[in-house]
């Protein structure tokens, strides 16, 4: 299970279909309706929150809005809407390696052109939002422990 933390706007066709196909079996697993991965290590960003499904919607959320943006046809009846904001922390740490991850899952997929992608590496747009995660991570916390990560669709 490969929920990611960057942008879906990085993900090529193939990791965004995997992504909605992963977040949907996370979702499963947090609302008690599959045996099989409910202790994955990925999952617990969400269990930490005050209602994982609503994080997890929120996710999908995010998922879907970039899938309705390339024209894809995902069924999103079962995403209820996504008001407000969840705040996941997440390590620059982890930032990096998934975007190192990322860019080599992309050349294997597509050839070594696809590690100087059209987007460019993410960074720091202005002030404290990033183009990295779900959706937009805003900085409430720059400290060494990581950064405050405001999932909004």
């Amino acid at each position: 299970m490969r929920l990611w933390t960057l942008h879906p706007r990085y993900l090529d066709a193939a990791g965004l279909v995997a992504l909605w196909r992963e977040g949907l079996l996370a979702r499963a697993v947090l609302r008690g309706r599959t045996r099989g991965y409910r202790h994955h290590p990925q999952l617990e960003r969400f269990r930490s929150q005050a209602t994982p499904c609503t994080a997890i919607n929120h996710y999908l959320s995010a998922v879907l809005a970039e899938a309705v943006v390339r024209g894809y046809a995902f069924d999103g009846r079962s995403i209820r809407a996504a008001r407000g904001r969840i705040a996941i922390s997440v390590s620059k740490g982890q930032l990096a390696h998934e975007w190192q991850h990322l860019l080599r899952k992309l050349r294997q997929r597509r050839g070594e052109a696809a590690g100087s992608r059209e987007r460019g590496q993410p960074a720091v747009l202005s002030g404290d939002v990033l183009p990295l995660g779900v959706c937009r991570y805003a900085c409430a916390n720059a400290g060494a422990r990581g950064r405050r990560a405001a999932l909004e669709p």
